[in-house]
């Protein structure tokens, strides 16, 4: 069976990924892959992973046949334009606040005429291949999936400008820091936090764009799904190695009267 794309993905159907903010080893994404992941969320904004290391792990994750979204560390189109030919497939851009900050952002994610990408070709991004310039222009604008960041209250006032935006293919759902910016750091059951995330949700749909959101738990990811959320990013590799090498150890002491 033909593997889905991150485009596709965001055009419908459960997908469910893995969070990685620690581990950029070689073997990192055929683990995922094994594991059965669908993609895979690579973190710079809070990993401290320089460019040269992302630069590596894109290549880690294409010898796996595993789609790579790269959260960038800011707006910036700098940042965003490094990451691209780099060759990441997806970006995800944090804290995107209205329909004008998101228009920019496209612009800088899309080559011309859907935007104003700077143009390298023959580099990391298309494989170090030539080909025909404008061919090349179409199929990149096609295959780059932008995912942005609904994480502050000013985003959930505009989360219907954002979502309308052509250009962008999934609203990522930042939980903790959409619940401090709305005044209830954490508490997720909060009556404002689930309206947040309805209007999102709803914003979404109308529009024809995927949701997602990193999440701690089984049961939390099956409910968002019921809940109308597309792309399931369960867990991180710190937290899961952390909690596996816990239980182990506690049971062997436990089983050993220690």
């Amino acid at each position: 069976m033909r593997e889905r794309s991150l485009k596709e993905m965001t055009r419908g159907g459960l997908a469910v990924g893995h969070f990685i903010v620690e581990f950029a080893t070689p073997g990192i994404g055929h683990l995922m892959k094994n594991a059965g992941c669908d993609f895979v969320l690579f973190d710079m904004e809070h990993s401290g992973f320089s460019l040269e290391t992302v630069k590596s792990a894109v290549r880690y994750m294409e010898a796996a046949r595993l789609p790579m979204i790269v959260r960038s560390p800011s707006k910036d189109t700098h940042h965003i334009a490094r990451v691209l030919d780099m060759g990441a497939e997806g970006i995800m851009i944090p804290m995107v606040n209205s329909g004008a900050e998101a228009a920019a952002i496209v612009d800088a994610v899309k080559y011309a005429p859907d935007g104003r990408r700077g143009v390298a070709l023959g580099i990391a991004h298309d494989g170090y291949r030539g080909g025909a310039v404008l061919e090349k222009l179409v199929a990149a604008n096609v295959r780059t999936t932008l995912f942005a960041q609904i994480e502050t209250a000013e985003g959930i006032e505009n989360v219907e400008d954002i979502a309308a935006t052509p250009g962008v293919d999934c609203l990522w759902v930042g939980h903790f820091d959409l619940s401090a910016s709305l005044g209830i750091p954490g508490e997720f059951e909060h009556e404002t936090f689930k309206a947040a995330i309805a209007r999102t949700t709803r914003a979404a749909r109308t529009y024809g764009k995927a949701t997602g959101r990193l999440v701690p738990s089984v049961d939390e990811a099956v409910a968002l799904h019921k809940a109308g959320f597309d792309m399931i990013c369960y867990s991180g590799d710190v937290w899961m190695f952390t909690q596996a090498l816990s239980a182990a150890v506690n049971a062997i002491r436990s089983g050993s009267g220690r």
